[in-house]
């Protein structure tokens, strides 16, 4: 049966006797099975873990999450998991050391119990890629309507959170990976000031703008995972700040969904009645150069990155991405049924880090610099809509982007953090409130969206799993 109790709340349970590590544990395995038993085919979770964690009961009391099981993302190294990104390249490269974020959770107390499914590689291989769908793990469903997308990359993770499995999971996000999913499936995220938090054996894409982060089903549960994440403190404590608030709300950050903006419009209203402070802020869109500049970084990172992480990976075997373009045609039945690897391919035509890539990021950081000086001057944060309800899912034609605001570009950019938290439904489908903040100002991140959901008073949303 699903589990619609916070994590604080959980964990409370688990501190308090009233329940165990085990078995709290086992209701979880038990979940997962029974939403695949009723035809649901959710395929949020890609792989359960292989490995036994051997803590004492009274160990795990005296730890943050005192034995919460967990979900972590495919793209993150954890023994007995398959680190994968969703593809067959590197099933037959066994993890064999927790990644530092990995390691950090389990002397929190973290019961890691399996991996959740993504977009494959993190949906940078292919223009017409569907989010959610990797060659392992298939297609992950939204839990809300099961024709409609969960999201991506942290697809496995959105839905999981929101289906009722777990209340904490590791998402990542480059530009979007956490907020899309989140968004979509009514759920927390963050992702916080890249570098903020360990990407040693984490699958890359960009150094510049990569980041894990957590998906929770609140603020608070997502402030007590940065902390530990993060390897900091204060961010709970903040969450919990009765301080007085100014919030700047961009007028361009919207979507081309009316009803969604309306609700939005309708949030600001509550946020302002609950003595919010609310600052107007119009700041232009960008020009399709913007995000022309942005993808080419990726690629150009992305060239370079992942070959220096096969060579560690595999030992050797592999040291480049032409060595997987290769792979891919030669598994085009599993790799390529949907969609093919144009994403790859340019990344191979542009090359890694030089001239053009230096113009390229300098031209990007500036813009987004400047975007985010507008947004937060004079303000502890700013706000937008981050995306339209979930799209239908179509398997080898490419999601449906049109529903986005541009709210991600320039934190991703810059790699400074963004959070989303539910504002509400449309059509019976989440949607989700948009957050930015400035560099490392996590604290000030977790403050503002604890005073946004309590201001909304929307609670935990519970889906409806129509198929």
């Amino acid at each position: 049966m699903s589990n619609f109790k916070g994590a604080i709340e959980q964990i409370h349970e688990l501190k308090s006797g009233k329940t165990s590590a085990a078995q709290t544990t086992g209701e979880v395995l038990d979940c997962i099975a029974s939403i695949d038993s009723a035809g649901y085919e959710l395929r949020s979770v890609l792989a359960l873990s292989q490995h036994s964690q051997s803590y004492s009961a009274q160990d795990l009391l005296s730890t943050p999450l005192a034995g919460l099981p967990i979900l972590i993302k495919d793209n993150v190294e954890a023994i007995g998991l398959p680190a994968s990104a969703g593809s067959e390249f590197l099933i037959d490269f066994p993890v064999t050391q927790d990644s530092p974020l990995t390691a950090r959770l389990r002397k929190a107390g973290a019961q890691i119990i399996g991996a959740t499914n993504l977009s494959e590689w993190a949906n940078i291989r292919s223009t017409q890629s569907t989010s959610g769908w990797s060659a392992l793990g298939g297609l992950t469903a939204n839990p809300w309507q099961h024709g409609r997308s969960a999201g991506g990359s942290s697809s496995g993770s959105g839905a999981a959170i929101a289906a009722g499995i777990v209340s904490m999971a590791v998402g990542s996000e480059t530009d979007g990976s956490i907020i899309c999913p989140a968004s979509l499936n009514g759920c927390v995220g963050i992702k916080p000031t890249v570098g903020s938090i360990p990407r040693d054996q984490m699958v890359p894409i960009s150094a510049s703008q990569d980041s894990p982060g957590p998906m929770t089903r609140t603020v608070a549960d997502a402030a007590l995972m940065l902390e530990i994440m993060m390897d900091s403190t204060g961010l709970v404590k903040a969450s919990q700040s009765p301080a007085p608030l100014r919030i700047g709300v961009i007028s361009t950050w919207i979507t081309p969904n009316d009803a969604t903006n309306s609700l939005f419009l309708d949030s600001v209203s509550k946020l302002s009645r609950a003595g919010i402070e609310i600052i107007e802020i119009a700041i232009e869109e960008p020009s399709d150069s913007v995000g022309e500049d942005e993808y080419n970084v990726l690629l150009h990172e992305l060239f370079d990155d992942l070959g220096a992480y096969f060579q560690i990976r595999t030992r050797g075997k592999y040291s480049s991405l032409a060595e997987l373009v290769d792979f891919n045609h030669s598994h085009q039945g599993t790799e390529m049924k949907y969609f093919n690897q144009d994403l790859f391919d340019q990344a191979l035509a542009l090359g890694g880090r030089g001239e053009a890539y230096q113009i390229r990021r300098n031209r990007n950081l500036a813009w987004a610099n400047e975007v985010l000086a507008k947004a937060l001057n004079g303000v502890d944060v700013a706000i937008g809509t981050s995306y339209s309800p979930a799209w239908l899912s179509t398997l080898g034609k490419g999601d449906d982007h049109s529903g986005a605001s541009w709210i991600t570009m320039a934190p991703s950019i810059a790699g400074t953090p963004i959070g989303a938290l539910p504002m509400g439904l449309v059509d019976g489908l989440p949607v989700g409130l948009g957050v930015i903040a400035g560099r490392n100002e996590e604290a000030q991140l977790v403050r503002a969206m604890s005073a946004i959901e309590r201001a909304l008073g929307i609670g935990i949303l519970e889906p409806t799993f129509i198929k």
